[in-house]
């Protein structure tokens, strides 16, 4: 293989993995968990957080840990939920391609 070829190859290689990274940022998760909504998106970022009126009761009732656990687990369950999406994303993209990036 020559020079230009490898470079060629590099360029397509370079164009796949950006289209690969456009497909990541369409990913959306959701995760719930008492009154606790989040949407995680495919390149780990938080996309959204609803919190429902019962939710707030356990700061109310003077347990704001238990809330903050809640919040917590409902984050890591989004963001868990993108990483699976995006693995199965990137895989099938990969195989699609006949490998890693059509090789």
């Amino acid at each position: 293989m020559g020079m230009f070829d490898q470079i060629k190859e590099a360029m397509q290689m370079r164009a796949e993995s950006k289209r690969i990274e456009a497909e990541v940022k369409k990913i959306s998760a959701e995760y719930s968990n008492g009154g606790i909504t989040v949407v995680a998106k495919g390149d780990m970022t938080i996309e959204r957080i609803a919190i429902a009126p019962e939710a707030y009761e356990e700061v109310v009732k003077g347990k704001p840990q238990r809330f903050e656990t809640m919040l917590f687990n409902t984050v890591n369950g989004a963001l868990k939920r993108a990483r699976e999406a995006t693995q199965q994303m990137v895989m099938k993209q990969m195989q699609g391609a006949g490998g890693l990036f059509g090789k």
